[in-house]
């Protein structure tokens, strides 16, 4: 049955309202117009749906069974297009993103504060994930975008930006206080307990690429799962391991642990925005991805004692 789907718009007022002049003031329409359009959809249904009499109008038995159905469609309807309204508004949405520890805690963390002050309705699932099971996410669709840390192995339609670079350095707790007098080859510290994230993670796979560079092998006494679980680790004697410098700094200062420091360079590491070219991002989730881009937005430093301001 082809029917004007606008007719049940019509029939939705003048059911509610239970008048037809009243329901073309609402749809600035006239009255004769009204009652032409439900004419036809009682011709076109086959049935009477209003019992017209000098005391005004009521539905009749068919006329309440199709407004009981119009009724839940129309402010379904309603309802959508008060969300959409508020979704460009930014008043409501949801964004869910994976985020590596180094990325949260090194770039991320003022950036949604910032994000969440503008846009408190904005509810956001941060996911925990190393960069791996953040890129498998995104292969799924289960995320809108990810914010992880290099070496990764992005292809399309997975698109990476760069955002901000950082260093890693090895760092042991005063126990090995006799190491940091010296620079030393990476060879003569492989006797020493190391501490290292785990073999599921791109900073497992980076320092296994350069140990083997040196013609070493990687072979950790303890793996962790995340970068907040190191700090403590070696603090408690447990080893020697690499932490990005901005971690660490303020335990250095405080002398709670140290940088070894090393002849070979331990390349620079980057922190990247991660999405899906085809996926359609919400207005909510491109708006702070457009945030998390934007150059005016100030980068941060983080240390084990807390979230610093910087350039």
């Amino acid at each position: 049955m082809d029917i004007n789907y606008d007719y049940y718009r019509i029939f939705y007022y003048v059911a509610t309202y239970k008048s037809f002049s009243k329901a073309a003031s609402i749809l600035a329409s006239n009255q004769p117009n009204i009652s032409r359009f439900m004419n036809n959809l009682e011709n076109q249904l086959g049935c009477r749906l209003f019992v017209r009499s000098n005391h005004g109008i009521y539905l009749t038995p068919e006329g309440e069974k199709l407004y009981s159905h119009v009724k839940i469609a129309y402010e379904q309807f309603k309802a959508a297009e008060l969300e959409l309204v508020n979704d460009r508004s930014l008043k409501s949405g949801v964004i869910t993103i994976s985020v590596s520890d180094t990325a949260l805690h090194g770039h991320l963390l003022p950036i949604l504060s910032t994000f969440h002050s503008a846009y408190p309705g904005i509810r956001l699932h941060i996911l925990n994930h190393s960069t791996p099971q953040a890129i498998q996410a995104l292969k799924n669709r289960l995320i809108d975008f990810a914010v992880v840390t290099t070496p990764m192995d992005v292809q399309l339609p997975l698109k990476e930006t760069y955002l901000k670079s950082f260093q890693e350095i090895l760092i042991g707790s005063p126990h090995y206080s006799f190491l940091k007098e010296t620079p030393h080859h990476l060879s003569e510290l492989v006797g020493y307990p190391f501490i290292c994230l785990g073999k599921d993670t791109r900073t497992y796979e980076f320092y296994t690429g350069f140990f083997l560079k040196h013609g070493l092998l990687l072979k950790p006494d303890i793996e962790v799962a995340t970068t907040n679980q190191m700090m403590p680790m070696v603090k408690n004697n447990l080893g020697i391991g690499f932490i990005p410098e901005c971690f660490a700094l303020s335990s250095i200062k405080s002398g709670e642990v140290f940088s070894i420091p090393l002849i070979e360079q331990v390349p620079r590491r980057s922190i990247c925005l991660v999405e899906n070219t085809s996926r359609h991002l919400s207005i909510a989730a491109n708006a702070l991805k457009q945030m998390i881009l934007s150059p005016d937005i100030k980068s941060c430093r983080i240390t084990d004692n807390g979230l610093q301001n910087g350039s």
